[in-house]
């Protein structure tokens, strides 16, 4: 497979962790690695080159292929300039492309100029973002959060793959918040919101294919819904489920669900759970509905 991983680090020792979850994607699915570094002019704290020489003693043992490539400059602007990464959509010429990262240790007066780093490369790539605070293996739960017109669809083969390796269970949750719109899918959805996945809406059909597609391949899936703020349904869940790996971040959503499944969400989610976090997302071309 040709396709890639790309991690970015400054040296920051938080880094690390995404370093260590990407090299267990390339020895799992035989993928190679790029791993950049970026020396910050105003951070003399965070050596790439001691980052660089742990990764190179990680990637020698675990025997995966890797590529090193060292630049000045901040992250953001170095991301930006992989424009290889930007375009075309991956998602439809390389749908197996992973970026990694992970917090880069920015002290609050950078954070005010810069913004939270996550949030930026969000908006700058459409590919699989996954970011890792916490380096948990195995991976035996995986969240996957439901919300949005085709996302299961979409996401869903990336999140079958890695069940696949460690076969771990997947839990498609969905939370439906408090709507005061009345239309006709509107109001099956707040009257059924415990069975959603047995009502002819958007979302019941959705998650039907999802518990379909994970029974053809063979993993153990299963549904929970959840009512009450996206945000804070989305954390308790986290919290009380123990996952390894939680997986949102679709950028359309089902207009029944009021578009609650957008950016800002995922950004704010991933600013709140240590769990490492994998955000995949549908574009324009895949024929869905903003």
């Amino acid at each position: 497979m040709n396709s890639n991983i790309t991690i970015f680090t400054n040296g920051y020792d938080g880094t690390w962790n995404s370093i260590q979850f990407g090299t267990w994607l390339a020895k799992n699915f035989s993928r190679p690695i790029t791993l950049i570094g970026v020396i910050e002019s105003d951070d003399e704290h965070h050596p790439v080159e001691e980052m660089f020489s742990r990764a190179i003693t990680l990637f020698k043992e675990t025997g995966v292929e890797y590529r090193l490539e060292i630049e000045d400059g901040s992250v953001e602007q170095v991301a930006k300039n992989r424009t290889a990464l930007i375009t075309p959509p991956v998602t439809v010429e390389d749908p197996e492309h992973i970026v990694l990262i992970g917090p880069f240790g920015r002290n609050q007066v950078r954070k005010m100029f810069l913004g939270k780093s996550f949030r930026f490369f969000m908006e700058l790539f459409g590919q699989p973002i996954c970011y890792v605070q916490e380096f948990r293996l195995p991976i035996k739960k995986i969240l996957l959060c439901v919300g949005g017109l085709g996302y299961t669809i979409h996401a869903e083969p990336l999140v079958l793959e890695l069940a696949k390796a460690e076969n771990a269970t997947v839990t498609l949750l969905t939370v439906v918040p408090p709507v005061d719109l009345d239309y006709p899918e509107a109001r099956i959805i707040k009257q059924n919101w415990q069975r959603l996945q047995e009502t002819d809406t958007v979302i019941g059909r959705t998650l039907r294919l999802g518990l379909e597609m994970a029974k053809n391949a063979g993993i153990t899936a299963l549904v929970k819904t959840r009512h009450g703020n996206i945000i804070e349904e989305i954390k308790n869940e986290i919290n009380e489920g123990d996952y390894d790996l939680v997986v949102m971040g679709s950028q359309f959503s089902s207009h029944t669900l009021r578009q609650i499944y957008v950016p800002n969400v995922t950004a704010d989610i991933a600013e709140i759970c240590k769990t490492p976090l994998l955000t995949v997302r549908n574009p324009p071309e895949a024929g869905v509905e903003p």
